[in-house]
């Protein structure tokens, strides 16, 4: 139909349906331009029906109560009113259906009209309830009409990414908020057991992250005031307005996502916000221990992030987990000089070394293991790890006699006791060793190496060093500094330096060659 004709069109039928019930025959025509294959249709239909069914539910025109059949209550012996609303009621909730399809259109401004359309409805359900009361004081919210929107949300084939963008600011009410989480509980299990055989689609986790990671609890109590829904009073016997109960339902939510088998790059976007997003709302945060040494088990950058996550429920919430500095230690490997997270790992690694009170052998294992890794480390490495290894010896003061050993330098390199193969840092015999990587590396080719391991030649100072501006340096900016770097006296360039063009006093080219 011709955009202006059709507008035109769909107003006549907009008012013939609102003025009078004689006219409720235009719904029909109404709902089928909504199912048109063309934009500005199904935009127009769109905006009609969000007008006609927002005044029918402020009107009270729909009916309230367990809908029956609409056959059976057309054939029925209600009066004329209610086999109306019935039948009026059906027509509203074909509407919704097909607003809630037009979520996976092609054209975003179909979806985020149709979004925005059905949570005018929620809104509007709310105030004025299509369902009856069991008793005085129960609280009434449109759940269903809201889980057909959160499914729209996260479908199973296509990225809603930037739909559920829009759908944001809609979460900032506090009973959009808790009803989304519930709904998100729901259709995660009913996703997972429709797929039990095929595996539930990649896509389906992903929209499903986006839209959980979206939600932001309230800190406090008194935070709990702002409603989509209005109604005359807020009870505080209602759940809705507790924020114990927020935190609970938010905590079902993410262990309703977390306890699957989820697409690898899913472990590491919830690792990243697991400790300022996830844990301070949890009432058990150790019950995430399960998700995080799953994660562990994947390797590379996401072992460390989990590493993380386990180290701030033992840190904060006394959790007990006595494999983790084995862990930690296992993921000391040549490749962690070389990945793209090595700043990240060594900035975790000083935090998770951090304590005074670990016992001496284990932090005698660390750092000889990264001793032992230096000697194949490139300079860039070199110059934030051999800092880093001084500051775990002045940390740990009983840890110092591995700089200086001389009945282990005397013995020769064969006879270090220390086991590079041993998994557990314990049994590594760490502290029977010697440090002699480091005096190895003050023979390194790269200067500013070579000065660096020269600090164990004197007592350390008490004071550690930062090494928070070595942990992302590059070769490029080595280079740069020793390209920059002005050389006070004269610079060798041979063994023997030339005495004029034609070389040495009795080079051969100066006994058959003159310069005229």
């Amino acid at each position: 139909m011709e955009s202006e004709s059709g507008a035109a069109e769909l107003g006549r039928w907009l008012e013939a349906a609102l003025k009078s019930r004689s006219g409720a025959n235009a719904v029909f025509d109404i709902l089928g331009v909504l199912q048109s294959d063309e934009e500005d249709d199904i935009l127009s239909a769109t905006h009609t029906c969000s007008r006609l069914f927002g005044a029918l539910l402020e009107r009270g025109e729909l009916f309230v109560g367990h809908l029956p059949e609409e056959e059976a209550a057309m054939a029925g012996s209600g009066s004329a009113l209610q086999k109306y609303k019935v039948w009026m009621r059906h027509r509203y909730n074909s509407c919704c259906s097909r607003l809630a399809g037009l979520l996976g259109h092609r054209s975003f401004k179909v979806k985020e009209l149709a979004l925005c359309t059905l949570m005018k409805f929620v809104q509007l359900e709310g105030a004025h309830p299509l369902e009856k009361s069991k008793w005085e004081g129960n609280y009434l919210f449109p759940r269903g009409l809201l889980l057909s929107v959160v499914a729209g949300l996260i479908p199973t084939e296509v990225d809603s990414s930037l739909l559920i963008s829009r759908f944001q600011e809609y979460l900032e009410h506090d009973d959009v908020r808790y009803h989304t989480m519930q709904a998100v509980v729901d259709l995660v299990a009913r996703v997972t057991d429709t797929h039990q055989q095929q595996g539930v689609p990649p896509m389906f986790w992903n929209n499903t992250f986006t839209l959980i990671s979206a939600v932001s609890l309230p800190r406090q109590q008194s935070d709990i005031s702002n409603f989509y829904v209005k109604h005359k009073e807020m009870l505080e016997k209602w759940k809705v307005t507790q924020l114990k109960e927020h935190k609970h339902v938010f905590e079902k939510m993410w262990f309703s996502f977390l306890k699957h088998k989820l697409p690898v790059s899913l472990y590491k976007k919830v690792l990243v916000i697991v400790q300022d997003s996830i844990l301070p709302h949890m009432s058990q945060p150790s019950l995430m221990i399960d998700f995080l040494t799953n994660a562990y088990d994947i390797g590379g950058a996401i072992s460390l992030l989990a590493l993380h996550g386990l180290f701030i429920l033992i840190h904060q919430h006394n959790l007990e987990y006595p494999d983790f500095y084995q862990k930690l230690y296992s993921l000391l490997e040549p490749s962690v000089f070389h990945v793209k997270y090595r700043a990240r790992f060594f900035h975790l690694a000083d935090l998770f070394l951090s304590s005074s009170h670990l016992p001496a052998y284990l932090v005698a294992a660390f750092a000889k293991r990264l001793c032992r890794l230096s000697l194949t480390a490139p300079p860039e490495a070199l110059l934030m790890v051999i800092p880093f290894i001084c500051n775990l010896l002045r940390r740990h003061p009983a840890c110092k006699a591995l700089i200086h050993r001389p009945s282990v330098e005397a013995s020769g390199l064969t006879a270090d006791p220390y086991d590079m193969k041993e998994e557990d840092p314990a049994k590594s015999h760490a502290l029977e060793s010697c440090l002699w990587e480091l005096k190895t590396l003050q023979r390194h080719y790269h200067p500013e190496v070579a000065r660096a391991a020269m600090a164990i030649n004197q007592a350390l100072s008490p004071h550690e060093v930062s090494i928070a501006q070595l942990l992302e340096l590059s070769p490029y900016e080595i280079f740069e500094k020793d390209f920059k770097k002005e050389e006070s006296g004269p610079v060798p360039l041979e063994f023997l330096q030339p005495q004029g063009l034609l070389g040495r006093r009795g080079d051969l080219s100066g006994e058959h060659f003159t310069l005229d």
